[in-house]
């Protein structure tokens, strides 16, 4: 009646088990030399997590197929973690200041997931390749990354602080339509007092038009109550 447990055949489920460690712990290896929040330890028992429940799901109700009117479903266990493994996902991305980080390391942790499923399915070949293009995806991909972002033409940008509550914004938004440039965003970066009790406010600007932006930030920065101005990476002119 218990098919795996009275006979050796257990012993079999070791292997798959083991090749999901080595894979999801090569992984992790990558995550941890990145310093990234979920490293060699989490990459490694979520693969191996994600092995077991697969076996379970093929091997651990053998017992009960003897009996009847007992239907088995094997994918169902599969098919609850992935909808578990986003629960870790989740945890591993935030938002500051507008921006979303962790996003990479949340989807390495899925990718780890399917690698110990793959392997817990008796799919090595398919758990090697996944563990394959997650390094090419990891180590290949940011150069790529960055020579689309050298080729892309980024939106003229403009950064400024200034004295808040003088109208200065009104009149560098007047000054920017002057010159034939069109302000699509402004975005406050931040707020803070100076030591005379000066509110000062930070602001970005994203603009549309020809010509040159830094031309505009050295107009700019000589508007009372401007304290800097600055064209995209541009060091501010104060």
């Amino acid at each position: 009646m218990y098919a795996v447990w009275s006979t050796g055949g257990q012993w079999a489920l070791l292997p798959p088990l083991l090749l999901a460690m080595v894979l999801t712990g090569v992984i992790g290896l990558e995550r941890e030399a990145g310093a990234k929040s979920a490293g060699l330890r989490t990459h490694t028992l979520v693969g191996v997590g994600s092995a077991v429940f697969m076996l379970v799901s093929k091997y651990g109700f053998a017992d009960l197929l003897g009996i009847e009117q007992v239907s088995i479903d094997p994918s169902r266990v599969a098919a609850q973690v992935v909808s578990g493994i986003g629960f870790i996902g989740g945890g591993l991305i935030f938002v500051r200041q507008d921006v979303v980080r962790g996003l990479t390391t949340a989807a390495t942790v899925w990718v780890a997931a399917a690698v110990g499923m793959a392997c817990g399915a008796g799919l090595p070949v398919l758990g090697i390749g996944a563990t394959a293009v997650h390094f090419l995806v990891a180590r290949g991909f940011p150069p790529l990354s960055r020579i689309i972002r050298r080729l892309r033409r980024e939106p003229p940008t403009l950064y400024l602080s200034y004295v808040d509550g003088r109208g200065v914004l009104r009149t560098v938004l007047s000054v920017c339509t002057e010159r034939g440039w069109s302000v699509q965003h402004v975005s406050v970066e931040r707020a803070s007092v100076t030591d005379e009790g000066q509110r000062i406010a930070a602001v970005t600007l994203l603009l549309e038009g020809r010509g040159e932006v830094s031309g505009l930030a050295g107009e700019l920065a000589e508007l009372p109550g401007v304290r800097s101005a600055a064209a995209g990476h541009e060091d501010p002119v104060e």
